[in-house]
């Protein structure tokens, strides 16, 4: 027979090596899910792919970004509200302007938590900051800032 407090440790240990296990699976996948949500922000606006755009972006999106206007020394911001980014991605499609596979895909992720995220991507057009958040277990963008490279 297991005596009471033989009994105990072996549990405990049992849970100290099936718990981190569980703990580090799920942080795996939800860096996964942060990867997976800014490729799709990104491939969305490089291949002209709205279905992208819309599986990685909240619709209630605030993205807002810095740029040089041509012939200009002074950045200016503009800001980019759902229906503009879809409108773009679109533009890009229809265009058949797609982006060459050489241009930057870089993505970086800063923080993950169990609710939210932020990652950083660096793109043709510049670097752009995502903050994220988990909807019904899916990553999702819901704030943007960004600026065309110094």
């Amino acid at each position: 027979m297991i005596n009471k407090r033989r009994f105990l440790f072996i549990v405990t240990a049992l849970f100290g090596l099936i718990i981190p296990g569980s703990v580090s699976a799920q942080t795996m996948t939800d860096e996964e899910g942060v990867r997976r949500a800014a490729l799709d922000y990104l491939e969305g606006f490089y291949e002209g792919d709205s279905t992208k755009t819309v599986r990685s972006v909240r619709p209630e999106v605030t993205k807002y970004g810095f740029f040089v206007p041509q012939g200009e020394t002074e950045y200016v911001g503009t800001a980019m509200p759902f229906e503009d980014m879809i409108a773009f991605v679109n533009r890009v499609r229809n265009s058949g302007r797609t982006r060459p596979a050489s241009d930057p895909k870089v993505v970086e992720i800063l923080d993950v938590q169990n609710q939210t995220a932020v990652v950083k991507v660096t793109a043709y057009w510049g670097t752009d900051y995502l903050q994220m958040a988990k909807y019904d277990g899916r990553w999702m963008i819901l704030h943007v800032i960004w600026q065309t490279l110094p």
